[in-house]
């Protein structure tokens, strides 16, 4: 576990670098380039599916190679402390608690200052759905929405699979959730060619999702906000959600600020509902961002503790 708070700390100081060699854009350039190859527009519906299948374990196996690769090699650095700096910089790469919320804080900055056409535009940039017509409340809700569903995928995840399976797991969950991210999608292309990898991405966040929102109701409890109406808008809400999965973080940070989540989203143009989670008992508001960045702090840290405690009980 001293490789996991390392890397949580290597996020801490120095964020998620922009760059053309970052790992997740090497694996995104990897997916981009197999989906050239195996898609078709004229295949099959079947085929596509086949050959979504075959991109994908193509990429899980070549990104879970390469890490273990990288790790092996750095055995040979002339230096104690080499594999787990390695290793704890593999694995800063693929959680994104410091980019979450910076995020959050620029929009959270620009409502503040009342320059609401700019913070549309930055929430455009973390978020699916259309923003130019965005109020303030649905600026705060889109970016709150954000925080507490990647919290899953972007922090507790990869923390999990890299107990379960050291850095190449967790490298490996990283390459299935930016297949969801990339070719997930349930429009005319991706449906079938797709349809693997959102599935997959699914299944790899049934646990995280659930353990994320216990550590949410947690870290409610450790700030001072409604631990028990976290709990409560959990059970109640977190299937009302389209994913499998993104309701738990999401209904219980709802819960735990008093707030409504969910509603109507525009998508190119088209308007869709998606049911409610929580109670609109306040308006949500800028302050609820930093809210959420701050039970999301909580809840990565939670996690690095629970498992560190468990992994040296089990003499690990």
């Amino acid at each position: 576990m001293n490789v996991a708070i390392f890397a949580f700390i290597i996020d801490t100081i120095i964020g998620d670098p922009r760059s053309r060699f970052h790992p997740v854009v090497l694996i995104g350039k990897l997916i981009s380039f197999l989906e050239r190859i195996y898609y078709r527009e004229e295949d099959s519906d079947q085929k596509k599916f086949f050959c979504g299948a075959i991109l994908i374990l193509l990429v899980l196996f070549i990104t879970y190679d390469v890490a273990a690769g990288i790790i092996y090699l750095s055995y040979s650095i002339p230096w104690e402390w080499g594999t787990m700096a390695v290793e704890a910089l593999l694995l800063a790469f693929t959680i994104s608690p410091k980019s979450l919320a910076k995020a959050g804080r620029g929009i959270y900055a620009l409502l503040l200052t009342n320059e609401l056409d700019k913070a549309r535009k930055a929430v455009g940039w973390i978020v699916g759905r259309d923003t130019a017509k965005l109020d303030e409340s649905e600026v705060a809700r889109a970016t709150v929405e954000t925080i507490a569903e990647n919290t899953v995928d972007g922090v507790i995840a990869p923390l999990f699979f890299f107990v379960l399976g050291g850095v190449p797991l967790a490298v490996l969950y990283r390459a299935a959730n930016t297949m969801d991210s990339m070719i997930g999608y349930k429009n005319e292309k991706y449906l079938y060619f797709g349809k693997a990898a959102a599935k997959l991405d699914d299944v790899l966040n049934y646990i995280p999702a659930r353990i994320t929102a216990v550590l949410f109701i947690i870290a409610a409890w450790l700030l001072g906000f409604d631990s028990r109406n976290a709990l409560r808008m959990m059970r109640r809400d977190a299937a009302k959600h389209p994913s499998p999965n993104g309701g738990y973080a999401e209904a219980t940070v709802a819960g735990a600020l008093h707030i409504r989540l969910g509603g109507i989203n525009s998508y190119f143009g088209k308007k869709t509902f998606r049911a409610y989670m929580g109670e609109a008992i306040e308006r949500t508001a800028p302050k609820h961002i930093m809210e959420v960045i701050r039970m999301m702090y909580t809840a990565t840290v939670l996690f690095l503790i629970f498992a560190y405690a468990l992994l040296k009980c089990m003499g690990y």
